[in-house]
């Protein structure tokens, strides 16, 4: 319901474009007829809007590149520790079960105390692991904004002289259907963004 509302308004925001470019900048040009020459209004320019392909430029964008690189490393740390914290659970739980199978607990007592601990420990790895992935969660939104602030305000840049009135951004098919490639500014945006971009040593 959402995207049909937003695919409604981005045809209503170009014809709305369309019919005030015909209206002030359209020109008369003479055109063969069959029956003689008459004078047509016929437009040709380019309207001021362009489109990026978001899922061109992200891998080609080395600042994404890079920060993707860095939330991927502490991706596989994190998860390293839940591994490690997970196989050290498992071993201490079959060391329990084989001291119950050989009776070596000396007291009813001290077994309960070692199956607490257990609980406790597994409660903890739980924990742990929930938590880690609440970090990831908030680490990739941070990393998504960082990523969206930096585009938009190089493509601020990029349209100074201000050359178009609209930029679209595109996955797919996901915001345009169709769009004619001399409104895909998409090599162009990359190309910008890579030459302002200076990685961290």
């Amino acid at each position: 319901m959402k995207n049909s509302n937003y695919i409604i308004n981005g045809i209503l925001i170009v014809a709305i474009i369309v019919l005030f470019i015909l209206q002030f900048t359209g020109k008369r040009v003479s055109m063969k007829h069959p029956e003689g020459e008459i004078a047509a209004d016929t437009t040709e320019f380019y309207l001021p809007i362009a489109y990026v392909r978001t899922d061109s430029l992200l891998p080609k964008y080395k600042f994404f590149n890079d920060l993707n690189q860095a939330y991927l490393k502490k991706i596989e740390d994190k998860r390293l520790i839940i591994n490690q914290r997970s196989d050290k659970f498992r071993k201490e739980v079959l060391d329990f079960q084989q001291k119950v199978q050989m009776n070596a607990f000396i007291s009813q007592e001290r077994q309960m105390q070692e199956q607490n601990r257990l609980a406790g420990m597994q409660q903890d790895l739980e924990n742990y692991s929930a938590q880690v992935d609440r970090e990831i969660s908030l680490e990739q939104a941070k990393m998504n904004q960082q990523l969206i602030d930096t585009i938009v305000a190089a493509l601020k840049l990029f349209n100074t002289p201000k050359k178009y009135q609209l930029i679209l951004s595109n996955a797919g098919t996901d915001n345009i259907l169709y769009a004619d490639d001399v409104y895909d500014i998409t090599q162009d945006v990359t190309d910008f963004l890579n030459s302002r971009y200076t990685p961290i040593k």
